[in-house]
């Protein structure tokens, strides 16, 4: 397992240059933000200043060399805009972000395995039938739209929850289901599938001829096999969700890293894109091998060659 975990760390800093590279590229691409920075009378002499006092004058080679230095002790520079440390802003922001991602994930893990194991033991039902059309439905629909729904009915509507902000639990509750629909979908439908399977298996058959419950079948031998699958799904559904969280912020005016990451874009903040894109990438990536490794506790059938 050791070897396994060093083969994958060596891929996982492979990984993190080669988006520190695209994210450094891309975020040049949209401009010159001194253009944005000084005043539109600003002459071609105080333009080339500004450009040398923040590095922008140098080759992109060197300008990659000299971020890369100072990102791996930490430094990604100063925010163009905020005037403070890129760094800071991103530790900031992340609590709140991480706060929506993982409570929309919960929410949409528990909530889309306990349908998929009730479809899956209802097979061929009405409510087989109506969860795969609501799942299909789910999938289909934009957050943005979702989100705009939501505040339409439940806050215009019905005054019954907040439109925007964070302020209390109350203003988590549209953000949390505008992110969790589309992942309760993908959870059922994945689990329905994985619990059919499972429930056709040879052992299943066995298992019954014995006389064991069926509820006793399902919670007890048939859930952990297929939990292997839904496992492997969870990891995708978190980085679906910390990634989503950059529109449904928007709509909903939450002060997480999504908001900022707008903000910063479309001020060509350089700092904070690259800041906060590495360590989104970092957690993803580090994310995707936890799971990788929870294979091997949940199906003793996987091994770390």
């Amino acid at each position: 397992m050791l070897r396994y975990f060093l083969r994958r760390l060596r891929l996982a800093v492979i990984t993190i240059i080669g988006v520190s590279m695209i994210v450094f590229v891309a975020a040049r691409l949209s401009g010159d933000v001194t253009l944005l920075l000084l005043p539109q009378d600003a002459s071609q002499e105080e333009l080339a200043k500004a450009r040398h006092e923040m590095g922008f004058d140098a080759s992109y080679p060197v300008q990659y060399y000299r971020f890369v230095i100072h990102a791996a002790q930490g430094d990604f520079g100063e925010s163009l805009r905020y005037r403070q440390p890129s760094m800071g802003l991103i530790l900031n922001r992340l609590p709140a972000t991480l706060e929506l991602a993982f409570s929309a994930f919960i929410l949409s893990t528990l909530i889309g395995l306990a349908l998929g194991i009730v479809s899956a033991r209802m097979r061929s039902s009405w409510f087989d039938y109506g969860s795969r059309i609501v799942s299909i439905t789910a999938q289909s629909m934009p957050g943005f739209w979702v989100g705009i729904m939501l505040i339409l009915l439940f806050a215009v509507e019905l005054h019954w929850l907040p439109t925007s902000g964070a302020q209390g639990v109350e203003y988590m509750v549209l953000p949390v289901v505008t992110l969790a629909l589309t992942p309760i979908a993908a959870t059922l439908r994945i689990t329905r599938s994985a619990m059919i399977e499972t429930l056709d298996a040879d052992y299943v058959k066995f298992l019954r001829v014995k006389g064991l419950s069926e509820r006793f079948i399902v919670w007890k031998h048939a859930l952990r096999n297929a939990l292997v699958p839904v496992t492997a799904l969870s990891g995708l559904t978190l980085g679906f969700l910390i990634g989503g969280t950059v529109i449904v912020e928007s709509v909903f005016a939450w002060p997480g890293l999504g908001n900022l990451m707008i903000e910063s874009i479309f001020t060509r903040d350089y700092p904070v894109i690259q800041a906060g894109v590495l360590v989104t990438s970092i957690f993803l990536i580090f994310l995707n091998l936890a799971v990788d490794i929870l294979f091997g506790v949940i199906d003793p059938r996987v091994r770390f060659e």
